[in-house]
């Protein structure tokens, strides 16, 4: 199996996001991050993964005469390369099943989430928004650049007493047939969804 196609599936994602950051987990404690997922169902994609070597195994022990292993990402192996053979045409249908996958994510993990008994939006900070933005070249350019240096850091965090796990998932997009025209009145590209609001 490509990487590609093991890892743009919305479950083995879910299992790479559980155990980013350093964190080590069992297999029943990622089955545990994923109710809605079937036991076999969550067996199965994390042995792909472990087969793979995007999953390394941390330790093993006997539980009641079963092999119980605590696994770690690779983060080396959690990787998609760039196919310098792919074509234009396969690029973008491998950027269709990344986003879909990526998605599906999101509304599996946020689903979990408000399916929590102390699960709090407002005392959580849960926001989303989206804004239509106005950029050049040299203006995305800068925008990615100062969205890295604010995300990038926080990437090497690890776990750690009074440290919460949170799902950041920046979208990034041109607008299809946006055309380039004059200001219109009002405050354009500012498009509030739902959640809290942002300064």
């Amino acid at each position: 199996m490509e990487m590609a196609d093991l890892l743009l599936h919305p479950v083995r994602l879910r299992v790479v996001h559980a155990l980013s950051g350093g964190n080590l987990m069992t297999t029943a404690e990622i089955c545990a991050r994923m109710p809605d997922v079937s036991k076999t169902s969550a067996y199965r994609h994390i042995g792909l993964l472990a087969d793979a070597g995007v999953l390394g195994v941390e330790s093993e022990r006997r539980v009641r005469g079963a092999v119980e292993r605590t696994y770690r990402l690779c983060r080396e192996r959690a990787v998609l390369a760039t196919d310098p053979e792919r074509t234009a045409e396969d690029s973008t249908e491998e950027y269709r099943r990344g986003f879909a996958a990526a998605t599906a994510v999101l509304l599996a993990e946020f689903g979990t989430y408000l399916d929590r008994a102390d699960a709090d939006p407002v005392a959580d900070l849960v926001g989303f928004r989206q804004h239509a933005l106005w950029l050049s070249r040299d203006e995305l350019d800068s925008l990615i650049g100062d969205l890295r240096a604010a995300i990038a850091p926080r990437t090497r965090h690890g776990p750690a007493p009074g440290r919460t796990q949170h799902l950041l998932s920046p979208v990034l997009f041109p607008m299809a047939g946006a055309p380039a025209v004059r200001d219109a009145p009002g405050t354009p590209g500012d498009l509030p969804v739902q959640g809290r609001a942002e300064g």
